[in-house]
């Protein structure tokens, strides 16, 4: 059983008092179960040039916690660099990563870690809310969609390539070996990149059910922003993202096939409706991967 444990929270205009308060509460658990001596912990977020100043005003709170420490960055610099500094300014051997924006409701969250085999480890996430609330929302529909594809077994089947960072644990030596490469400084595709080095350099990645749960979704509007964001991330490390990536594979298919203009005109011709319904009050989400390849396939 692993008995030292530095989990690690990256932040950006996020309140997450909650989320710290929960896993500080199972951290004691685990504590009082092994002792203090046996058991070692820590939780830092890091604040990563937020712009909410009441979100970090609230944040300070998680200092006067025991073990827990709240670090402000005025600059940001991406979710790969907060990633690289948060591993090097944990002192214990075992970094779990999160989300900061996530929520844990299983009293057993850090014990499944901590028994667990394996020097990478990924949760993963499951679709939290209420449906009635949420029915319209793009990003819910999406997360919702996509929770067959989300068991530990279906994600073991593609290890590296199903790896992402909303909820990881990792020995320090390798992330501070192979860091997240900070190229990347806008939204998108830093896991993916991350989980194809580890599998270069025979590292394997390990996929369990123990999932967060994911209960805070974007306006629809934001969410389609954010995507066309890191649609924009993909196509400039594409020739890194090869077999990585189902959506290249897509382009691929279509360039194979001589579609390539014809998917072009598509998104001339019905880019602007297309988004118009994705992002209104009551979108579509047959549209959503048409969407995002039509768009990738503008920026070239």
């Amino acid at each position: 059983m692993k008995n030292e444990l530095s989990i690690l929270i990256p932040c950006y205009n996020c309140r997450c008092g909650k989320l710290v308060n929960v896993l500080h509460a199972l951290l004691k658990k685990e504590e009082e179960r092994h002792g203090r001596e046996a058991f070692r912990y820590e939780i830092i977020v890091a604040d990563d040039g937020s712009t909410d100043t009441a979100s970090i005003e609230e944040n300070k709170y998680i200092n006067s916690l025991d073990n827990c420490r709240y670090v402000i960055r005025e600059k940001n610099t991406g979710r790969s660099a907060i990633r690289n500094f948060l591993a090097r300014e944990a002192k214990y051997k075992w970094l779990l990563f999160m989300d900061s924006d996530m929520a844990v409701n299983d009293d057993s969250f850090i014990e499944r870690y901590l028994s667990s085999e394996g020097n990478v480890i990924v949760g993963g996430i499951r679709t939290g809310g209420d449906v009635s609330l949420l029915k319209n929302n793009i990003r819910y529909k999406y997360e919702r969609a996509s929770e067959k594809c989300r068991t530990a077994d279906r994600r073991n089947m593609k290890s590296h390539k199903e790896f992402r960072t909303t909820n990881f644990l990792i020995a320090g030596d390798i992330i501070k070996k192979y860091p997240f490469n900070e190229e990347f400084v806008h939204y998108g595709y830093e896991d993916v990149l991350f989980g194809k080095n580890l599998y270069e350099n025979n590292i394997d990645i390990i996929h369990i059910d123990n999932p967060v749960t994911l209960e805070d979704y974007e306006e629809n509007e934001v969410f389609i922003n954010k995507t066309e964001e890191a649609l924009r991330t993909l196509h400039m490390f594409e020739d890194s993202m090869q077999g990585y990536s189902t959506l290249l594979d897509c382009v691929g298919k279509i360039n194979s096939y001589g579609l390539t203009t014809a998917v072009s005109l598509l998104y001339k011709f019905a880019g602007r409706s297309m988004k118009h319904n994705l992002s209104g009050k009551r979108p579509v989400l047959f549209l959503f991967n048409i969407y995002k390849l039509c768009y990738y396939i503008s920026l070239k």
